[in-house]
C-alpha cells in the first residue's frame, strides 16, 4: 500500500491519505476508514519517495497564528 501523509504549512494534518481531490478552494482528502477532510490551500509539492503531500494554506484565518 502507498498511503501518504498530508502537511499543511509544515504541520501534519492527515495520515494514510489514499485520495486527494482538488476542490474550488483547496483539496478534499480521504483515508480508508476516517472522515474526509477538506482544506483550503494550494499544492506546494508531492514527495513520492517519502509519501508526503505538501500544501500551503490559503485560509486567511490560519495566517499568522504562530506569532
Amino acid at each position: 500500500m502507498c498511503q501518504a501523509t498530508a502537511y499543511l504549512d509544515e504541520t501534519k494534518i492527515m495520515e494514510d491519505v489514499i485520495w486527494l481531490e482538488p476542490t474550488a478552494d483547496g483539496f478534499l482528502m480521504r483515508t480508508f476508514f476516517g472522515e474526509p477532510l477538506e482544506v483550503k490551500g494550494t499544492l506546494k509539492g508531492i514527495d513520492l519517495l517519502r509519501h508526503r503531500v505538501l500544501l500551503t494554506s490559503t485560509d486567511p484565518s490560519k495566517k499568522g497564528t504562530d506569532q
